[in-house]
């Protein structure tokens, strides 16, 4: 099939129908049964010495079924692939935004196997500047003498070392992703990152109130109108209260062992201001206290999941080589998410509903990722 010859506007309007025929065919597989696929709000604890004054930590959304053909451009999953991490950045070459395939984008290394057990500073920036030489130079592109550049390209890979992660999954189709696709690929992708009103969680926001509309708002009470990462998650939850159609589900991605520092509790603004600055604050003005006290138990708690299930890729990954992988436990929901739809391992557990957790050890139908993009540089401070 050619597209028609009168313009760009007229061929992206043809790629956008194109995208929706194709993760439609794709995730359906002609089964007549409803394609199944989820994006998971990943919730990121803050790190180094600037997550210590800031605590907000940094938001990105993980879809299973949508994956990365580059950093810039989204297409439907192919069968293996674990589909992509997205996100907004601040500095990374002028982009908005970012997509990075599954494992990449926790470990900085593109398959399972392949996934390290204990880090120091010297390995994480070792294998986050070799994936960026092979697959990032497009948006990191080397220095003019060979060496790595600087600035906030390292967040894109290799998040799992440097803090500890907590998702948050519901449902998506299929319709709704391939609209997502072609809006994200036709539109102009160019950085309109601010830190007060277009940061990253108002990205993981905006994006999921067009998959459900109205589903997370900006919090005015505990937040003073700015959209932070745990907002979004206590939103997105109270938004699966209401609508149990949706399925939410989490799960957790512990930092990796090693010799970096370890991440701190994610906090929203109230509940910051109340953790770290409470006493100050009496002793100032003991009523303006109780004000931020009250907003932040009436409209800003909101507990990270203690009993998740555990995402080891690694540990997965090595018990399917080994064949130590045993049947899956009684009562978990281990279908398969269509005859011929994305065969992702990461699938049951993020398939099991929050009121009946999985263990972590889970039968692997796939291990491999797409190959797109990865990093480098440790930096003192963090979103």
């Amino acid at each position: 099939m050619s597209f028609p010859a009168r313009g760009s506007k007229r061929r992206l309007r043809w790629a956008g129908v194109l995208n929706v025929l194709a993760l439609v065919c794709l995730l359906a597989g002609g089964s007549g049964e409803p394609a199944r696929a989820s994006v998971s709000l990943l919730l990121e604890q803050p790190y180094g010495g600037l997550g210590r004054v800031n605590p907000m930590g940094h938001s990105a959304l993980y879809f299973d079924h949508i994956c990365a053909a580059s950093p810039t451009e989204l297409r439907p999953c192919r069968p293996g692939e674990l589909g992509a991490v997205v996100s907004r950045y601040d500095g990374i070459h002028d982009y908005d935004w970012l997509a990075v395939p599954l494992v990449p984008y926790l470990y900085a290394v593109e398959s399972p196997a392949e996934i390290p057990d204990w880090m120091t500073h010297a390995d994480v920036a070792r294998v986050r500047d070799e994936y960026r030489r092979r697959w990032l130079q497009a948006v990191a592109p080397n220095l003019p003498d060979g060496s790595s550049p600087g600035g906030n390209w390292y967040e894109l890979v290799g998040s799992a070392y440097d803090r500890t992660i907590y998702g948050f999954t519901v449902d998506t189709t299929a319709e709704q992703e391939a609209r997502l696709i072609a809006l994200f690929n036709d539109r102009r992708n160019r950085q309109r990152y601010n830190g007060l009103f277009r940061n990253c969680a108002d990205f993981a926001r905006v994006t999921i109130n067009r998959l459900y509309p109205h589903a997370v708002r900006r919090n005015f009470v505990a937040d003073f109108g700015f959209t932070t990462p745990k907002s979004v998650a206590r939103g997105l939850s109270h938004y699966a209260e209401k609508h149990p159609e949706v399925h939410l589900r989490q799960f957790v991605i512990p930092q990796v062992e090693g010799t970096l520092p370890r991440s701190h509790e994610v906090q929203g603004i109230t509940e910051g201001l109340i953790k770290r600055y409470g006493v100050p604050l009496v002793v100032l003005s003991p009523i303006a206290t109780g004000v931020v006290f009250v907003a932040y138990m009436g409209h800003g708690r909101l507990d990270m999941p203690r009993d998740a299930p555990v995402l080891d890729l690694r540990e997965q990954a090595m018990a399917l080589t080994t064949g130590a992988a045993g049947p899956p436990a009684a009562g978990r929901r281990t279908e398969a998410p269509g005859a011929d739809a994305t065969a992702s391992f990461v699938w049951p557990l993020l398939a099991a509903p929050v009121a009946a957790p999985v263990e972590p050890e889970v039968t692997v139908p796939a291990l491999l990722s797409s190959p797109v993009p990865g990093d480098v540089r440790m930096d003192s401070s963090s979103e």
